[in-house]
């Protein structure tokens, strides 16, 4: 009865503020955040991988995972997937797909890699081999025959691409040999499928990274075509970026591609999404509420078709917990998002009432939503606890019976 008072009383303070409350619930029913299929197996540190019971040790296994997650939070219906990590031992993606689809979910970025075997030491596509440029590319062209046959539209590109050392390599060498290589890639993309380029400003690289920030895959997209985007990590940047600024800007010149969602306290830590900073994560989700629910294009077009991504490292607090508590945080920043009346802050931007305009932002954040996100699971005929009803259920501890510690995963079996 508490929950169901919290939520009639949110709603009357919702409609007091020009909220519509079923346009509010039909919003956040519609939301898909994507989970990561590596996220599911062991994972570690550079300095240490601590192996978990259950972990997940083939694709079969991962997409059984998935599943489960979409299951307990109703809003997780497609996992990425990276090859070779997920590659068939037979090659038969077909199956994979039709597994996936069997479970209730579908494959959704093809992540290639070209970054963990030995001849790319100095690098893939920025290497000044150039049978170790062709290698790669190769990989990736066969990364794209893939995406058809997991029916999926979105190839998601990080490269651990870069330099150490000053003088290492010819800094414009590297990106003439990127902009050719991905040049190459982009014209094998499938009729409806993009390349989403990730960037990253430091790391494994720490002299130069070859793609180091939002304005070089930017100015890379522009060049190659409408189905070339930018993909925002949010543990990519330098310390007090603001990234919401990059993602509206992204927006409005119609190149925002997707996220990869996690959270950090000083580099890459690839953290829970939201754990850290949950402020900043509202930030962003307001800036695409704000597209999406507006009239202005390309913005609001661009909004619509954001690929949302989970890209985390779960190495000590398990995994199946951790993926259903990070697209929870999303949820949440969600629906904190469509708090905002959106019309009225117009207004004080347009009258210059800087710190009316503020406090609109700031209460929105501060409007607890739980009530909100209880009702709409009722109403989708899922548990209004997931992370509880998860662990009530038993799969837990049925995984680590059944698949016990592995040291390695992948592979489609």
């Amino acid at each position: 009865m508490t929950e169901i008072r919290g939520y009639e009383a949110l709603c009357e303070d919702m409609t007091a503020n020009g909220l519509d409350v079923a346009a509010i619930k039909s919003a956040l029913k519609a939301q898909q955040i994507e989970t990561p299929s590596w996220g599911y197996a062991n994972s570690g540190t550079r300095f240490k991988a601590f192996a978990w019971p259950g972990a997940a040790r083939t694709t079969r296994e991962k997409l059984d995972d998935a599943a489960m997650v979409h299951a307990m939070t109703g809003i997780a219906p497609s996992v990425a997937v990276h090859i070779p990590w997920d590659k068939p031992e037979d090659g038969d993606y077909a199956a994979m797909c039709q597994y996936a689809e069997s479970k209730g979910i579908t494959i959704g970025a093809v992540n290639p890699n070209v970054f963990q075997d030995d001849q790319y030491r100095l690098g893939s596509l920025g290497n000044p081999d150039p049978n170790v440029q062709e290698e790669a590319l190769d990989h990736m062209l066969e990364c794209c025959e893939i995406m058809g046959k997991l029916k999926s539209n979105a190839l998601s590109l990080w490269f651990a691409d870069g330099t150490n050392y000053a003088g290492q390599d010819s800094l414009r060498g590297r990106k003439r040999r990127f902009e050719e290589g991905l040049k190459q890639v982009y014209k094998e993309l499938p009729k409806n499928g993009r390349m989403l380029i990730e960037y990253k400003f430091f790391e494994p690289a720490f002299y130069s990274t070859d793609i180091p920030d939002w304005g070089t895959a930017y100015a890379w997209a522009l060049k190659l075509g409408p189905q070339a985007e930018v993909l925002v990590d949010l543990g990519h940047h330098a310390q007090g970026v603001n990234i919401e600024q990059i993602v509206a800007f992204l927006l409005d010149e119609n190149r925002l591609g997707g996220f990869h969602f996690n959270n950090r306290k000083y580099a890459d830590d690839d953290l829970i999404v939201g754990s850290t900073n949950p402020y900043e994560l509202f930030l962003i989700y307001n800036e695409l509420t704000g597209a999406a629910l507006g009239i202005e294009e390309p913005a609001r077009t661009c909004a619509q078709n954001v690929a949302y991504m989970l890209d985390q490292c779960h190495n000590i607090e398990g995994k199946l917990s951790a993926v259903i508590y990070s697209v929870l945080n999303c949820q949440e920043a969600y629906a904190k998002s469509l708090m905002v009346p959106r019309a009225a802050l117009a207004d004080a931007q347009r009258r210059g009432d800087v710190l009316g305009a503020h406090r609109m932002l700031s209460d929105a954040y501060r409007v607890d939503v739980r009530p909100l996100l209880a009702q709409v699971r009722r109403e989708q005929g899922i548990a209004i606890d997931p992370i509880a009803a998860y662990k009530a259920s038993g799969y837990e501890q049925k995984i680590a019976r059944e698949r016990g510690v592995a040291d390695a995963s992948g592979g489609f079996q």
